[in-house]
């Protein structure tokens, strides 16, 4: 840790705290700790702010790369409960940067069309280009979640599809995409108080989806079937990270921080100039005003 992460209050670097490989079982984990992280809610707000103008000047960097002909992009993922978060890291986290350079997509019941082709079918349509960030909303691990807890599919049919991502997210690598896999952990007691607030209030009735209740008794088959996409789908080349969702304000500056590390590691400088630029100043230079 170096003392740019203590000045921010991170005992230790995110990508280091909230990996899989150190958080333990996602069934022991704690929905509202903050790993890694000493301060409170307010300094955390703060940071958010602070960290976000970081994270736009990198994404500027990224997007001016893509401009120039950089192949590289980084992917982010969502994943997590019913009210675990996820569109609002999309909000507060995705709006700390310029879109244009965003390539956002959510990823829900397969439609016809998607069902006529292999699972990875419609992930392959929405990757992000060279320059962007991309960020789903949901995403190819909804084959080997819901499939898996609602069988779906015969059990033969996904057990082999942790290889086939494994293999997907190997070609995503190699191609210069920069996966991040963050799963959003939400208590059951927070994610009832949040289905209730969405049920009080009329601006919020949208959101509300009575399956979330159905969906809420399989919470164990949840648990297990994402430890078995830990176990079998982390890598350091596509690292699955833990993010504790039931305080807002540190999901959200866990996640910034996260796509900071990976767009720092990018180690981008930016694009030459494709002109002569001392030429270009004299003819600005002699424009009427």
């Amino acid at each position: 840790m170096g003392k740019h992460d203590a000045a921010h209050g991170w005992t230790t670097p995110a990508a280091r705290s909230l990996r899989v490989t150190e958080t333990g079982s996602i069934a022991g984990f704690d929905p509202s700790s903050t790993p890694g992280f000493d301060g409170d809610k307010v300094r955390g707000a703060e940071l958010l702010v602070e960290r976000g103008e970081a994270l736009a000047d990198l994404q500027e960097l990224l997007y001016a790369n893509g401009r120039a002909g950089d192949h590289r992009s980084v992917l982010l993922v969502l994943q997590g409960m019913d009210t675990a978060g996820k569109g609002g890291i999309v909000r507060h986290v995705g709006g700390l940067v310029d879109p244009q350079g965003l390539a956002i997509r959510g990823f829900g019941k397969p439609t016809p069309e998607e069902l006529q082709h292999d699972f990875l079918w419609r992930i392959h349509r929405a990757l992000p280009a060279g320059g962007r960030i991309g960020i789903f909303d949901r995403s190819h691990y909804e084959d080997v979640l819901p499939v898996r807890v609602h069988n779906l599919v015969p059990q033969a049919e996904w057990e082999k599809r942790y290889e086939i991502i494994n293999q997907f997210e190997r070609d995503l690598v190699a191609n210069g995409t920069t996966i991040i896999k963050c799963a959003m952990v939400v208590s059951k007691a927070e994610q009832k108080a949040r289905l209730t607030e969405r049920l009080d209030r009329p601006d919020k009735h949208w959101k509300y989806n009575p399956g979330d209740i159905d969906e809420r008794a399989f919470w164990d088959e949840y648990l297990e079937a994402y430890q078995a996409i830990f176990d079998r789908c982390d890598s350091d080349r596509a690292p699955w990270f833990l993010i504790p969702a039931d305080r807002k304000w540190f999901a959200r500056l866990a996640v910034c921080e996260l796509l900071i590390s990976a767009l720092e590691g990018l180690e981008l400088d930016w694009p030459k100039a494709d002109f002569d630029v001392e030429v270009e100043k004299q003819r600005v230079a002699a424009l009427q005003e």
